[in-house]
């Protein structure tokens, strides 16, 4: 057996054993460089990343398969690819050193895309890997699976990364598809200007001819019904034509206040996935990522405590991180522990959970998009129930208060009222995955707003 076919059969098997989302980010461009006499693989692996997150998450796994293949086969080793590598250097060579790390690449005129969003700089972990492996399907396959794809999660999370390296990847694959990302507040802001102008017909036809359409933070149609009845047009028109419909919020469909039902059942239609909180190793493998492509050399301790500090958004690791690099540029020394407690400072502050009745209610009424004073009086609609069980929930968990002092906030309603709406929503918790996630989302913002 040659090494090239030994490789192969150690990848056929492998990809039975780790996600196919996992697979197709650290895999790709491998390969088995030579068999030493000791009978030890040498495997080449396109970076230094990649090095280390194969050896720290798949070595032994693979060890055994190679074995299993190959009983003569003792130990594996991964070495960086020397074209590679030298690829790499002459990239960072070309950067300037007075620009400022992480900007922007330029953007698409046509599709509105960065080409800085690829799958290949996406890292991939438990709490992405399902919206991962959609994005990646929908990318080889447009407007045949997965339409529409509605990715959904918190802020700073990843979701326009997805989207955007979706939509590049579609581009590479065909470059005659017409593709076309947009925020939703730049959607919402069309509609109304060729509304006033009479041009809402050309605005339509425009968008008819689009092959992928793919609009980010669709939470924000909620209220606007002349958006909404225009998209939904849209939207049917694509669909009926097999033209691909990427979306993403900041909440699942179910969630979305204040939105016709037709487009609701729309938006449910296809495939949904939530992006989560990605843990401490993802966050250092993202560090370390943005690191190597920018060619940074920051100490282990200094990407630990990055990674300790800032858990539930990755723009502001990056923020962290550029900050650090830009210090160490202007004063030309290398980052201490001690260096980035001072300099991220006013970014890391020991978060203390803390928050107030104020808080919770403020920030119920605007995930719901309904007035705080609503949720205090004595209405029984069920867009206004929900939320005020719930900011009573919430005050009963997270501040630990009493029935009845929870009942006082709430025009002096009875104690056993307030028992039966946190008995409710404990109940639904455990009967509805989608409440559980709302609750989440609600309960981040509470303490954002709280820090």
């Amino acid at each position: 057996m040659t090494k090239e076919e030994l490789w192969q059969a150690t990848l056929a098997q492998l990809q039975f054993q780790i996600s196919k989302a996992n697979f197709a980010t650290w895999f790709k461009g491998t390969k088995i460089a030579s068999i030493s006499k000791d009978n030890e693989v040498i495997i080449e692996v396109p970076n230094t990343f990649a090095k280390e997150w194969i050896e720290n998450k798949y070595k032994d796994i693979i060890l055994k398969i190679v074995h299993s293949i190959e009983p003569n086969i003792k130990s594996i080793v991964f070495i960086i690819s020397k074209e590679k590598s030298k690829k790499e250097e002459e990239k960072v060579n070309k950067i300037n050193e007075n620009q400022l790390l992480f900007s922007d690449l330029k953007i698409n005129p046509i599709s509105n895309l960065s080409s800085k969003y690829t799958f290949e700089n996406f890292i991939v972990g438990s709490f992405n890997e399902l919206a991962y492996a959609a994005c990646w399907a929908v990318s080889e396959n447009p407007g045949t699976i997965y339409n529409p794809l509605f990715i959904y999660g918190g802020v700073g999370l990843g979701k326009t990364h997805l989207l955007q390296a979706t939509g590049n990847k579609i581009l590479n694959l065909w470059p005659n598809k017409k593709v076309k990302y947009t925020q939703a507040e730049e959607f919402i802001t069309a509609i109304v200007e060729n509304i006033k102008n009479n041009e809402i017909a050309n605005l339509k036809k425009k968008l008819k001819d689009i092959d992928v359409l793919i609009i980010d933070d669709v939470q924000f149609f909620a209220g606007k019904d002349k958006t909404q009845e225009e998209f939904f047009h849209i939207f049917n028109y694509l669909y009926q034509n097999q033209k691909q419909i990427i979306l993403s919020s900041d909440r699942p469909p179910k969630a979305i206040p204040a939105i016709e039902e037709r487009l609701r059942s729309r938006f449910e239609g296809g495939m949904i996935c939530d992006i989560g909180i990605p843990d401490f190793e993802t966050r250092m493998a993202i560090l370390k990522l943005k690191c190597e492509q920018n060619n940074i050399n920051l100490m282990q301790e200094v990407l630990e405590y990055i990674a300790s500090n800032i858990q539930t958004n990755i723009r502001e690791l990056e923020g962290a991180l550029n900050r650090l690099v830009i210090y160490s540029k202007i004063n030309k020394k290398e980052i201490t522990l001690e260096d980035a407690k001072k300099i991220l400072e006013n970014l890391i502050s020991s978060p203390k959970k803390t928050t107030d009745f104020q808080t919770i209610l403020k920030t119920v009424a605007s995930f719901y998009n309904i007035k705080e004073e609503d949720i205090l009086k004595n209405v029984r609609l069920k867009e206004i129930v929900k939320p005020r069980q719930i900011v009573m929930y919430f005050l009963r968990e997270e501040l630990k208060e009493s029935y009845p002092s929870i009942g006082r906030k709430f025009k002096g309603k009875d104690h056993t009222t307030v028992m039966y709406a946190c008995k409710q929503i404990e109940k639904l918790l455990k009967e509805d995955p989608t409440l559980n996630q709302e609750l989440n989302l609600i309960r981040q913002r509470i303490y954002s707003a709280s820090l």
